[in-house]
């Protein structure tokens, strides 16, 4: 209720004082979430105030500089007495400012933290460097579909370090951490694709951890959710083992050009012969891609480190086998 009373009062009260725009600024977005409202109402009162506060120190200063420097012949001005009312008023207009600062945010907080009961959920998992977004039908993808005009919650944990998720149009930013839920809702009123990338710095491969946030019309939402849901139905072995090398994030990991990165490249190492980091060797083949899946710590190849977290559990062995028929196929 206090949620709802503020940010009706802020609706109303802040625009008029900032003249805020629902085309977005030069500092942020256009906010297409119901929610953003409450965070670009307490973000432009602050920067506007700040801006005068500024102007008038400032100005201030190189007035007094100019007009009481130290010049031939001038008497030096006398110290003016104290005045209660001054000093008054230079602490209580302040405070009025921090006591609407913080009332603003705090309404802001309230909106964000406080989803409504009917919201759809969905669960994310977080890893180096990928999104994993898991819908309450089973279907998974590495990108964010939601339907327009419909609450989202999205209960968010880490596989490894501590990340944070991001989606500036919507005006929705929470960490992500390992061995815990933490949760954020958002409800898109635009049709579009928007930009959702990790703010917190987790390794080398941090700036390439982006996703997209797709907001579809409610049955276009319903038709993606049915056709992503049957990858290995819908689609050919080795096409479908593109798509789950994908939505996992494998690809944050493996190149398929034959440029290595934190894993070797998975271009034409099929029927190869690798040297392990114990000094065995192995021949690349079904049985040694499914283990690698499954046990990835069992055969490190040489000049790489063992930091891939294994699968068993996600994938069954039917989107492995796809997965083996992609990889074979980039030979």
């Amino acid at each position: 209720m206090l949620g709802q009373v503020g940010s009706g009062l802020a609706q109303l009260v802040v625009p008029a004082l900032v003249g805020q725009s629902s085309t977005g600024s030069f500092w942020l977005p256009p906010p297409d979430s119901v929610a953003s409202g409450a965070v670009d109402h307490a973000f432009h009162f602050v920067m506007y105030v700040s801006y005068f506060f500024f102007a008038l120190i400032f100005g201030l200063i190189v007035l007094f500089v100019v007009k009481y420097r130290r010049r031939p012949g001038a008497e030096a001005v006398k110290t003016a007495k104290s005045s209660l009312a001054l000093e008054a008023t230079w602490s209580l207009i302040p405070l009025a400012l921090t006591i609407v600062m913080f009332y603003l945010g705090f309404v802001g907080y309230v909106e964000l933290r406080s989803p409504p009961e009917r919201a759809y959920e969905i669960s994310v998992l977080a890893r180096k460097w990928s999104w994993q977004f898991t819908y309450p039908d089973g279907t998974i993808d590495n990108n964010l579909h939601v339907p327009v005009g419909e609450p989202v919650r999205l209960v968010m944990t880490s596989d490894d370090v501590i990340h944070s998720l991001s989606i500036p149009a919507f005006r929705v930013k929470m960490d992500v951490v390992p061995g815990r839920y933490t949760r954020t809702w958002f409800q898109g009123k635009e049709l579009g694709t928007y930009d959702l990338y990790c703010t917190e710095y987790c390794g080398t491969g941090h700036s390439d951890m982006l996703a997209s946030v797709v907001v579809h019309e409610a049955d276009d939402f319903r038709a993606w959710l049915k056709a992503a849901g049957d990858v290995l139905g819908n689609n050919p072995p080795a096409k479908a083992g593109e798509i789950l090398f994908r939505r996992h994030g494998c690809g944050s990991c493996h190149s398929t050009d034959g440029t290595p990165r934190v894993g070797p490249s998975l271009q034409g190492i099929v029927g190869q012969t690798h040297a392990m980091a114990d000094g065995s060797s192995a021949a690349v083949d079904e049985n040694y891609i499914r283990q690698s899946i499954l046990e990835p710590g069992t055969k490190i190849r040489q000049g790489f480190r063992n930091q891939m977290p294994t699968y068993k559990g996600r994938l069954n062995d039917q989107e492995i086998t796809a997965i083996i028929q992609y990889i074979k196929s980039l030979n």
